[in-house]
């Protein structure tokens, strides 16, 4: 059975996504990271680069801040975001 991931995408002047998503593409700093359903729980600090959410079509350019994944909950807290 296929799960949804639950997604925020939070800036300091709004919340600009909340939702269900199959999967999250990120810029950590160090390089992409993807996130699935059943993911382990993790943090990372983000770079600067796009956030895809879901099959691609919603997708934010962001600058910074951190992801944050804990049972099938992703939180996206940025200094800066764009939606694209």
């Amino acid at each position: 059975m296929s799960r949804a991931l639950k997604v925020s995408v939070i800036s300091p002047e709004a919340t600009l996504f909340e939702g269900e998503a199959p999967s999250v593409i990120a810029p950590a700093f160090d390089g992409e990271v993807g996130i699935l359903p059943q993911h382990a729980p993790m943090v990372t600090t983000l770079g600067r680069g796009v956030l895809r959410v879901g099959e691609g079509t919603t997708r934010f350019q962001i600058e910074g801040g951190f992801l944050q994944v804990v049972d099938d909950v992703v939180r996206v807290v940025t200094e800066q975001a764009t939606k694209l």
